[in-house]
């Protein structure tokens, strides 16, 4: 059999690893486009702002390079605790990486959040990429316009045009940050798409579903810990939850008449945890008031954030 010249000389090659921040506004679709690059879900994706409260890294293999991308919370102005906990540690997984990419909602343009992300950026000596989302419902010469606008805040070393949703786009990025990446082994197993610890990512699909299923009639600042991981012998699971919120009307919005919306989260989370474990779900998810929780720092360690004084 003859050997192919061509994997013999990839094979020879030295691996690349290294980090790439996703920023930008909240809900310019970060989330969206670091599942569609990794390939498997990895980060929850909801229409409500500021889903993202945690650093989530997700790892993509392109040719010898490791690509772990870092899907930051979305920057905007903080006005409460949790707010700056979330925008700090956007900042601080932006200023750890090897190359920061800046994702734009083409159709909202520079908004002031996006701006002062701009401006920021302007701070940080690090290679700056720009993607501009949703090129399929935008037009052309706005995208040009928004381009050159852009880069007068700050210099970009390349512009990118994409769809975070249908994949427009995502090989060309793919292939311009392999090349970004230094030389070093790699940093994951070549089979795994994510450092989030299963119990966190039990979590937040939960509260993916409480989101998608409630949307404006529950505050963003309601939180979901799961509180047990028990392994069967039978290889199913046995997963704990609980959904915390801060009012009595908001358990009350949260379990819905007779208990059936919560029913109906806990359905669609365990349904969706099932596919992405490969494991049977046995999943009991309980609802508790806990005022002010987004002040207490216990809370911000489980979500992996820093507590601001």
């Amino acid at each position: 059999m003859t050997e192919n010249p061509l994997a013999s000389y990839t094979a020879q090659l030295p691996t690349k690893a290294g980090f790439v921040a996703l920023i930008g506004a909240p809900n310019a679709g970060k989330s969206t486009l670091l599942n569609k690059l990794v390939g498997l879900k990895v980060s929850i994706v909801t229409h409500k702002v500021q889903t993202t409260r945690n650093i989530i890294r997700g790892v993509a293999i392109e040719e010898q390079s490791q690509i772990v991308f870092v899907d930051t919370p979305g920057i905007f102005k903080p006005r409460r605790r949790l707010d700056r906990a979330m925008v700090d540690s956007a900042w601080g997984g932006a200023k750890d990486a090897d190359v920061i990419a800046v994702l734009i909602d083409s159709t909202r343009g520079i908004t002031e959040a996006v701006e002062r992300i701009l401006t920021e950026l302007q701070n940080i000596k690090l290679p700056k990429v720009l993607l501009l989302n949703k090129v399929d419902i935008t037009k052309r010469e706005k995208l040009l316009e928004l381009a050159q606008k852009a880069n007068e805040y700050t210099r970009f070393e390349k512009t990118f045009m994409i769809s975070a949703l249908n994949g427009s786009g995502t090989k060309d990025i793919l292939n311009y940050f392999a090349g970004k990446m230094p030389e070093g082994p790699w940093l994951y197993p070549e089979d795994q798409a994510s450092d989030v610890p299963l119990r966190m990512l039990a979590a937040e699909i939960t509260r993916e579903k409480l989101y998608l299923r409630l949307h404006e009639e529950l505050p963003y600042i309601s939180t979901v810990e799961t509180d047990q991981w028990q392994e069967k012998d039978d290889g199913s699971v046995r997963i704990e939850q609980t959904i915390f919120v801060e009012r009595d009307s908001q358990k009350s919005i949260v379990l819905g008449k007779n208990g059936q919306t919560i029913k109906a989260i806990s359905k669609a989370a365990r349904e969706e945890m099932m596919e992405a474990f490969e494991q049977t779900i046995h999943l009991f998810v309980f609802v508790k008031v806990r005022e002010n929780w987004s002040d207490d720092p216990e809370r911000y360690r489980q979500m992996g954030l820093d507590f601001p004084l």
